[in-house]
């Protein structure tokens, strides 16, 4: 388990850059000098979502806004740091988690967050040219998926008066970002969600695209995007109070958190991939030109401007890490808090007393339904079951199965694109573990690459904030200065060659001989709707 090390470097003629990465579980204030080290961090737990309705996840937006202020205070209280050193601020969030707001951005409703699981029911068809294309391509599934999806459909369907009375839809990002200057802005880098997006144009939607058909949203009601690296707005006065940053501060246009997170562990060539074993675990590879991995899925904005996130998600990733943690690890947690340990250097004890292929234990981690592949009816599965198996087989075999389903994406974007990936660097809560690393390297038989940093996608929001400061010329320059690589696990011949024989002739084969009965469990119980 590696500890994380902070610099001490506050001294006087340097520049400092101000990260914020609200994520899902936790939001953090972090200080990074131009050479990519960490000086400080606040860092505050967040109660993910509370749920009204079963499958909703919901959170009060100001909660959010309250815990930042809260993570930046924590923050200037640990360091002590001369604030005047700092240059500018960069924010970086969780995707598709969407907010209404009124003309001064006062929240009207709850945020719906990117794990909610609601859907509408689609009124009438896509008309025109775009509905014949559709029905000529057989894609009026998907678009009908991304309609049911979109929660702005469900609150003008569900909520109209709310819907009346929204001035702006924003993202979580475009939400802070409106906190943070008053002005009602976001990047390009963070639009993902269900919105009228021109994800190949890295722009709005053009006026007769077919998503505006699709969803409820109107021009009016979106915020202005600027590239990564632009300035969004100045620190306000008000923005200061409460979270102690210097008013008039730049704030710079970064990425999604995921965006940021492939920026921060230095990918920028396609044949390199990100994995990120966050709660949503993926794998991503940055190019210079739009390519749609699965048809009709389209790459992601990345947090370099022009550039796309090629990716595949695995919805509950490190998720079940934690449900694993929650349902079955209270003694390590316990005994980690005794013994002033990590408790993850107590699970890295439980998967180290497996061998590599669990005993022969497979998980597949489909714990939520997708759109494709998996389908709509996926649930999650472990097989392979015997006496000899304890609670550690179980903890290992999750880890495995995430890799599984990662290198099952890596073959994907590599049949796609036409390229090779031979290195991968590996970020997220999951890149602390040794373990975890170790048997990623096997799994894929690639040398696993830890970054020097932890923080992975707050060093990816500091580093656009640095280049559009001007404190380097360019994305490649300070990509070079920021980003390195702290330790590599190499993969070990037999481990690989047993994972390699499971991953073939086990992992892959589970879906399709499951899925029937996956559909008949989803037919009987309404389970996932």
């Amino acid at each position: 388990m590696k500890k994380e090390s902070f610099v001490d470097n506050n001294t006087p003629g340097k520049d400092y850059v101000l990260a914020i990465d609200n994520g899902t579980q936790s939001v953090r204030a972090l200080l990074f000098d131009l050479q990519g080290n960490l000086l400080g961090k606040g860092k505050v737990e967040l109660q993910a979502y509370y749920s009204s309705q079963p499958g909703w996840a919901e959170q009060d937006p100001d909660y959010y806004w309250r815990k930042l202020g809260e993570a930046c205070q924590q923050l200037w209280a640990q360091t002590g740091i001369d604030r005047s050193l700092i240059r500018g601020v960069s924010l970086t969030t969780q995707r598709g988690t969407l907010i209404n707001v009124d003309a001064q951005g006062q929240a009207l409703r709850p945020a719906i967050l990117w794990l909610d699981q609601r859907q509408c029911e689609p009124e009438g068809g896509i008309k025109g040219p775009w509905g014949w294309l559709f029905k000529l391509v057989g894609a009026e599934a998907t678009v009908d998926y991304f309609r049911a999806q979109a929660e702005a459909n469900w609150i003008a369907q569900h909520q109209p008066d709310i819907w009346a009375a929204t001035d702006k839809f924003l993202l979580l990002s475009g939400f802070l970002s409106h906190r943070l200057t008053g002005r009602f802005v976001d990047s390009v880098g963070c639009c993902v969600g269900y919105l009228p997006f021109d994800f190949k144009h890295l722009r709005w939607a053009a006026p007769r695209d077919w998503k505006w058909q699709a969803l409820a949203v109107r021009a009016e009601q979106l915020p202005s995007l600027y590239k990564p690296g632009e300035e969004l707005g100045r620190i306000t006065a008000e923005a200061s109070r409460h979270t102690g940053i210097p008013e008039g501060l730049p704030l710079i246009a970064a990425g999604s958190d995921k965006a940021c997170e492939v920026l921060g562990s230095g990918v920028v060539e396609a044949t390199t991939a990100c994995l990120s074993y966050g709660t949503t675990a993926t794998i991503t590879t940055t190019r210079s030109r739009y390519l749609e991995i699965v048809p009709l899925i389209p790459p992601y904005p990345a947090a370099i401007p022009d550039h796309y996130n090629c990716e595949v998600m695995i919805y509950r990733g490190y998720w079940m890490v934690s449900w694993f943690k929650n349902e079955f690890g209270l003694r390590e947690m316990q005994q980690a808090r005794e013994q002033g340990l990590e408790p993850e250097q107590l699970f890295d004890a439980l998967v180290n007393a497996v061998p590599p292929g669990s005993m022969g234990l497979t998980l597949q981690p489909y714990w939520s339904p997708g759109i494709r592949e998996p389908g709509v009816e996926a649930k999650g599965a472990m097989i392979g079951f015997g006496d000899v198996h304890t609670r550690a087989h179980i903890y290992r075999a999750i880890l495995e199965g995430l890799a599984y389903a990662l290198r099952q994406g890596k073959e994907r974007i590599e049949r796609r694109s036409k390229l090779s990936i031979t290195r991968l660097r590996v970020a997220g809560g999951g890149s602390q573990s040794d373990a975890a690393m170790q048997l990623t390297a096997d799994i894929f038989g690639l040398p696993a690459e830890r970054p020097h940093v932890y923080e992975a996608s707050g060093l990816g929001a500091g580093i656009a904030c640095a280049v559009g400061l001007g404190l380097y010329a360019d994305f490649d320059t300070a990509i070079a200065a920021m980003t390195r690589t702290a330790e590599v696990f190499m993969p070990q011949p037999e481990a690989q060659q047993m994972y390699d024989r499971l991953y073939r002739e086990v992992y892959l084969r589970m879906y399709r001989q499951l899925k029937p009965l996956y559909q008949s469990i989803r037919e009987i119980t309404g389970y996932p709707a």
